[in-house]
Parts: structure tokens; sequence; C-alpha cells
């Protein structure tokens, strides 16, 4: 495992732990749409990925960084990781917080827009890669989960469904094919087109969703 990628979880898992047993430094670091607008606590939009709900929510983002990180590492170098990590949490809290700029009171935490966008990056390189989902018992490819996992944070995010923060996992998803595509242009790095066309249906139906509004 990557020194990089060691450091990472060691900062969220200390961060999530004081979180934890601390209410004054959870509320001062969450993201909170108020907060950032009013405040211009524009630090939140970072911290917030470090704070986590529980100890099951830390470890589920915890695993999934662990095991698809060194596949980004090795193929595209640390500085491209950082990039795609930081990149992918900052574009998910950006569009939490054009989708929620008029609720103050909106807060979330988590890592799972920078864990969405390593996760699909990797998805864009390497589509078949096998992918668990509990309780499937079965491993599936990874472009048929990207198409479960967007169509869902789609119609999470337009019918405001649970406490999750759709945004956040659908802007960092984006982030991280957009830069994987740009990637692999640049450096000539292969990558599967037509299995990342067939994933993105679920966000070619957003945008028409949101022309046909307008």
């Amino acid at each position: 495992m990557n020194i990089i990628t060691i450091i990472i979880i060691a900062v969220t898992v200390i961060f999530s732990f004081k979180g934890f047993n601390d209410p004054i430094f959870f509320d001062r670091y969450k993201f909170n749409v108020g907060a950032i607008i009013k405040s211009r606590q524009w630090d939140r939009m970072i911290t917030s990925a470090f704070l986590h709900g529980d100890v099951m929510h830390l470890i589920f983002n915890m695993f999934t960084f662990y095991f698809f990180s060194n596949l980004i590492i090795q193929n595209c170098g640390i500085i491209f990781f950082l990039i795609l990590y930081v990149g992918s949490i900052l574009t998910g809290n950006l569009l939490s917080l054009d989708r929620h700029k008029k609720e103050n009171y909106y807060s979330a935490i988590g890592a799972s827009g920078g864990v969405s966008g390593i996760l699909f990056a990797s998805i864009a390189f390497s589509p078949t890669i096998e992918i668990l989902i509990f309780p499937i018992p079965v491993p599936i490819p990874g472009w048929i989960f990207g198409i479960i996992y967007l169509a869902y944070s789609v119609y999470g995010m337009r019918a405001q469904l649970g406490n999750i923060g759709h945004e956040a996992h659908l802007g960092g998803a984006v982030f991280g094919i957009i830069v994987a595509v740009l990637f692999s242009i640049l450096f000539s790095i292969p990558i599967h087109i037509n299995y990342l066309l067939i994933m993105l249906i679920p966000l070619a139906f957003l945008a028409y969703l949101v022309y046909k509004e307008k």
C-alpha cells in the first residue's frame, strides 16, 4: 500500500474519531451551506470529507478507497491521484452547494465524493474490473456497477432520497470519469470508450430532464 494512501486513511480515521467524540469540532468542520455561503468558511469543502457519521460509514469509505487507490497510483502516479481525489471532493461538494444553496441548514459529511472519483476513474481505465456489492454474492463488472450507481445517484438526487449526499457521489464520479478520459488522451493510455458511453446513459437522462425543465 502506497504511503500516500496510508496517510490519507490515517488522517481520515483520526479526524473522524475526533468528530465522533467532539460535537463542537464536528459541527465546525462539517459541510454546511449556511456556514460556507454566509460565513465564508470554505475550508469545510475539504474538511467535511475527513468526517464520518459513524464507524461503519468510515470503514465502508476507507475500504473502498484502499482497494482502488493503488490501481490509480500505479498507473497514473501520485500527482494525478491527489488531483483526482481532492478534485472529486470539491466537485461533489460544489454540486451539493449549488443544489442546496437556499437551504442554510443543509449539512453533509464523508469522503464519498473523493472515493467515488477514485472508483470511477478506476472503472474508466478497467471497465471489466470485478466489484462486489453487498448483499449480491457474486462480483459484477465495473461498467455495470457504474450504470447502477449513477442511475441511483441521479434518482436519489432528484427525489431527495434518504440521508445520503447523492450530489457528492454524482459530482465525484463524474469528475473521476472526466479526469481519467483527459489523462488517457494526454498520455495515450487506452480507454474503453464504448463501456463509458453505455455507463453514462443515466447522466444523459439527467441532462435531458434539466433541459426539459428549462
